[in-house]
């Protein structure tokens, strides 16, 4: 089949190069414009973008699919669509360019967790299962008929991160099998069946933690913020972004701690502590305001004496 790909981060590469590497012919790929990145703000392509360039692809960029956008779609005579994390919606006149419109790649458990961040709202939740899902798009929200879902193992120290990385691979085959079937004329799409949840775009204010709460629900916010839009808490008047921590294992490194309070830091058998609700956290790595990225452990000790410094 004759196809358009799009997507714009990282997570969309691997389902790039997957359909690449098959018997289907990209036409185009549809990615959003260049953006200034990093301390200089150097404006830089999509991860996509780049991928597509080595692959030697035509690259269409477009910050919305407008009828200009639509206009070219419809050009390429296209069969079908297929979109992962392009970063906006499609309207009905671009829906219906492709032939047998577009499939959509999604990192959850369909009706479950519709939206633009079902990773990692899942792992802030403490979810401990999720699942990459292929569906026909519609104009409604992540609401249409799912081709295949494929269930997917929340490792209990993995970041968002981690996990999306990982699902992007396992949701790159399942995108090509859904496409195979297709062009086959075996595919079969099921209406969505269940509770219909959301998970809306993160913003800073996500990032703030909170220890007063338990340690199992501080650490599931840490990891589900990690990388974007990132853990901080302060010290004092200093913003601290918290870049990994741990819970205490059996066995491990402060299990004898005596408790914490809330925000509280202490170090304890080289590593530093720092209390919730109930259990302390492990604090691996931070980056406090205006420095590198550094162990937690050595930045506490170049604090001085820790009695009454709280991260809050």
């Amino acid at each position: 089949m004759r196809l358009v790909v799009a997507g714009s981060p990282a997570a969309a590469v691997p389902t790039l190069r997957r359909l690449a590497a098959s018997d289907h012919e990209i036409a185009a790929v549809l990615t959003r414009p260049p953006t200034p990145q990093g301390r200089k703000r150097v404006l830089t392509p999509t991860p996509v973008a780049v991928a597509a360039a080595e692959l030697g692809l035509p690259v269409v960029e477009a910050a919305r699919v407008d009828d200009a956008v639509t206009a070219r779609i419809a050009e390429l005579g296209v069969d079908l669509g297929v979109i992962v994390a392009y970063g906006a919606l499609l309207r009905r006149p671009a829906l219906d360019a492709p032939r047998m419109g577009w499939v959509n790649l999604h990192f959850s458990d369909l009706p479950a967790l519709r939206g633009a961040a079902p990773v990692q709202r899942a792992v802030m939740a403490g979810a401990t299962t999720t699942a990459a899902t292929v569906f026909q798009l519609v104009e409604a929200l992540d609401a249409g008929p799912v081709f295949a879902s494929e269930p997917f193992p929340i490792d209990d120290e993995a970041t968002s991160g981690d996990v999306l990385a990982a699902m992007a691979d396992t949701g790159a085959e399942l995108v090509a099998r859904v496409v195979d079937d297709l062009a086959a004329g075996t595919a079969v799409a099921h209406e969505q069946v269940g509770e219909v949840t959301t998970a809306p775009k993160l913003t800073l204010a996500d990032g703030r933690t909170d220890f007063t709460a338990p340690a199992a629900v501080v650490h599931a916010r840490l990891r589900g913020v990690t990388p974007e839009p990132g853990a901080f808490a302060h010290l004092g008047e200093t913003r601290v972004k918290l870049l990994r921590a741990g819970r205490v294992r059996p066995g491990g490194a402060g299990e004898s701690a005596a408790p914490l309070a809330p925000g509280a830091l202490r170090l304890t058998d080289g590593v530093l502590l720092v209390g919730t609700a109930d259990e302390p956290l492990v604090l691996c790595e931070v980056q406090p305001a205006g420095k590198k990225a550094m162990d937690a452990a050595a930045w506490a000790r170049g604090l001085g004496p820790l009695d009454g410094k709280v991260l809050a």
